[in-house]
């Protein structure tokens, strides 16, 4: 009897080290779900189980945030910014993110403390999402404790659990650990991708590449 072939191994584990303020880290993880929607379609029974981890970008950014366009501008130039805008604006349209690019950005260390809560009560990839929304398409701060809140609820935690997240440093020693592991694996670039503990992938890659990975354990 033909039929869509068994996978030898329906369960992948992707692990993703990403910045909150990374751009490409938010095109990514919309390619990466993107490859998961197709692999699925063929694949019914496969699982995924998607794990975030921190990086910082700029790990001496200031805890009060500042307007972000002067901040590109400084770092690149006005020219250079504008190149990075269109090609990011253009790039973003194709898949289904409407990039914005005005508002404060800042240091993002209390961020990735919320999604390291969310990853303790299986909502991660919810409030990772949430979080790139509000600061890529609608222009939030998010170093301020309302965005964050607020982010996080859409995500799925409980208003109490993030409080207690945000009047405290709970999470930040396991975050700091987890950035300096990231460095001594020498990960240089966010987003990076870990499938299944073997292969790597590295930057925003196009959905056939992940494809291409998760097919391998079908041969």
């Amino acid at each position: 009897m033909l039929g869509i072939p068994t996978l030898r191994m329906a369960k992948f584990t992707i692990d993703i080290v990403s910045d909150t303020v990374c751009p490409w880290c938010y095109v990514g993880f919309k390619r990466l779900n993107k490859a998961i929607d197709i692999f699925k379609q063929r694949h019914s029974d496969a699982t995924f189980e998607i794990k975030w981890h921190p990086y910082y970008l700029n790990p001496s950014a200031p805890k009060v945030s500042v307007d972000k366009q002067k901040v590109y501008e400084k770092k690149f130039g006005r020219d250079r910014v504008a190149m990075m805008h269109r090609r990011l604006a253009a790039v973003g349209l194709q898949d289904g993110i409407k990039f914005a690019f005005g508002g404060k950005t800042g240091n993002t260390r209390k961020s990735h403390r919320i999604i390291h809560l969310a990853g303790e009560k299986g909502v991660q990839n919810e409030v990772v999402e949430q979080l790139f929304i509000s600061y890529f398409e609608d222009e939030k701060d998010i170093t301020d404790d309302t965005v964050l809140k607020e982010a996080a609820v859409k995500g799925g935690l409980k208003p109490e659990d993030v409080d207690n997240y945000l009047t405290s440093d709970l999470g930040g020693p396991q975050v700091d650990k987890e950035v300096a592991d990231a460095q001594l694996r020498f990960i240089q670039g966010v987003p990076h991708f870990t499938i299944n503990g073997k292969h790597e992938l590295g930057g925003a890659q196009e959905p056939d590449s992940f494809v291409e990975i998760f097919e391998s354990y079908n041969k």
